[in-house]
């Protein structure tokens, strides 16, 4: 029986290719935009990670057909629907689990008129409204009930169905912006959303919706507009390779002083990731949609141009995804120099810091939001020390400390991290880590 642990021996240099998964987040709004037609969607690339088993699983729960083509290629035809499985304990059990289930909303709602959902789990990040989602649908129509005692809320069109208008959302929140649209795609007439999200994962649902039939104008942009059409088709798809583990695979190669090279990392959609690991210091060689990270035994945090401390902070896309805030933070206990790490968009991702420091690392805890990282520069290797995973990316992060740290390290609560990340110790054992799984 596995009891959930990572035993990590540290200290040894990374050296070979990796390929970066398919985007979790991407997937799980991909995923449940097949909802919204009765014909068959093919989507590959699709990541072997606990939060996307688990959304599947919900969709076959309610009478989707899912056949697996290939280990990362599946097929869903969403004809028949068992609509009323949404309300039953198995659903609202199952779907607590995930907080991607707030996904199905949008598509249940504009196809078959109504939805439900009990309060949904994942990361405890911080708080996590859903306000933006639930506004929207009001704003198409639709009513909106939350019943506080069993945590459930419910959703429903209107008799005369849900209505195009101008939604400006209240956060540029990027579920919420992609289950209004999804509900707005079968809405009758014009729907304008202003201060949407644009991330590249958002963009590839619009793009895959137009494709299905859908009228979207602005992709790209914070301000979509969406022409109601009365039915959708079946499409292929593909999703992007994750950045966030492209990002952590550049951390990686930097604490472990490793080489390794990123393949087919579509470096086009990466924003300013690979920018901001580069004002860590770290070489980054692009070769078309390769990433070669050197071996340096050092890196040297960059200063403003007045010579003042480097502040990095995270913010909506095109800004710095707050996924990797973590993975920076773990980076710079290594670098020489210092850094001002602001979290700003939520206010319980630095408290994994403590366990960082229990390795040795020096940082200081400003408050929830901002940890000041003093660099060691590789002047005393972390220490590896018996730790827990308090959710996704933090956990991700600690893995990264363990690998780079000097003797073993142990890792409790590693579903957090298989939840996001796949396969994650057999693919980074293949490139000289030692991870054993218990």
């Amino acid at each position: 029986m596995q009891t959930d642990t990572f035993v990590v021996t540290g200290g040894r240099s990374l050296s070979g290719e990796l390929q970066p998964q398919g985007a979790k987040n991407e997937a799980l709004q991909i995923i449940s935009a097949v909802l919204l037609t009765d014909e068959v969607v093919t989507i590959s690339n699709i990541p072997d990670i606990i939060d996307v088993n688990k959304l599947i699983d919900l969709l076959r729960g309610l009478g989707v057909t899912v056949v697996r083509i290939t280990p990362d290629t599946y097929q869903f035809c969403a004809a028949t629907v068992d609509v009323a499985y949404m309300r039953s304990d198995a659903f609202m059990r199952e779907a607590q689990k995930l907080r991607g289930s707030v996904m199905l909303i949008g598509p249940m709602l504009a196809r078959y008129g109504k939805a439900a959902l009990p309060k949904p789990g994942g990361d405890k990040i911080g708080r996590r409204r859903l306000d933006t989602h639930f506004l929207g649908f009001q704003k198409l129509g639709a009513e909106f009930k939350y019943d506080e005692e069993k945590d459930i809320y419910f959703v429903e069109q209107p008799a005369s169905g849900l209505k195009g208008v101008f939604i400006h959302l209240d956060e540029i929140s990027v579920t919420g912006t992609a289950n209004v649209l999804m509900a707005a795609v079968l809405a009758k007439g014009t729907t304008t959303i202003y201060n949407a999200a644009c991330e590249p994962y958002l963009q590839q649902l619009c793009k895959m919706l137009v494709r299905m039939g859908a009228k979207i104008e602005g992709i790209g942009s914070n301000l979509l507009h969406i022409h109601g059409v009365q039915h959708l088709g079946g499409t292929d798809h593909r999703c992007l390779p994750d950045m966030i583990e492209i990002g952590s695979f550049i951390g990686l190669a930097a604490m472990t002083q490793g080489d390794i090279t990123i393949k087919n990392a579509a470096v086009d959609q990466l924003g300013i990731i690979p920018y901001t690991f580069e004002r860590l210091g770290i070489q980054l060689h692009i070769k078309g949609d390769d990433i070669h990270i050197p071996s340096q035994e050092h890196y040297e945090i960059q200063t403003f141009i007045d010579g003042s401390i480097m502040t990095i902070y995270d913010a909506p896309w095109p800004g710095f995804t707050p996924d990797l805030m973590s993975i920076i933070l773990v980076t710079a206990t290594q670098a020489r120099g210092s850094v001002l790490i602001h979290q700003k968009m939520f206010e319980s991702r630095l408290f994994f810091v403590d366990k960082l420091i229990d390795m040795g690392a020096q940082i200081i805890l400003c408050d929830p939001h901002r940890a000041t990282v003093i660099g060691l520069d590789r002047r005393y290797a972390l220490r590896g020390i018996e730790m827990t995973s308090p959710d996704i990316r933090a956990g991700q992060a600690l893995l990264i400390a363990a690998l780079s740290a000097k003797g073993e390290s142990r890792i409790h609560n590693i579903h957090q991290i298989d939840r996001g990340y796949q396969h994650i110790d057999t693919r980074l054992n293949a490139i000289g880590a030692k991870i054993v799984r218990l």
